[in-house]
């Protein structure tokens, strides 16, 4: 049996712009996307903490150290510059390794940095 876990999470990133015209996807600063272990193209849950909206896409790239995080899409319907977001990834775990699973948690400052713990 495997189990759906948590594999990263970048939490309470800052929204830092939205692009309707855009085909779809969320732009995360390359830097973010490195730490939390999340490709291009990879399936991410966005939990915007503001309007309490939850949307499933992907990540694309944005330049290393920008800060960026863009809604574009139909996703930018779903949040506003300034809103507090929280990005997941999930991945199967076998059942054996379920205990020793630990997922990546990245905490950001309000300019999306990473904070140091």
């Amino acid at each position: 049996m495997q189990r759906i876990m948590l594999k990263s999470k970048i939490h309470r990133a800052t929204l830092t712009g939205t692009e309707l015209e855009y085909e779809g996807s969320i732009a995360v600063d390359q830097d973010l996307l490195d730490r939390a272990n999340i490709a291009p193209g990879e399936q991410v849950h966005v939990l915007n903490l503001n309007t309490g909206s939850r949307l499933v896409t992907y990540a694309i790239t944005a330049p290393r150290g920008s800060g960026t995080m863009l809604l574009n899409g139909p996703a930018a319907r779903l949040g506003a510059p300034g809103d507090r977001v929280i990005i997941l990834t999930y991945c199967l775990v076998d059942e054996p390794q379920v205990a020793q699973h630990k997922p990546l948690v990245i905490h950001v400052d309000a300019k999306n940095r990473p904070r140091k713990k």
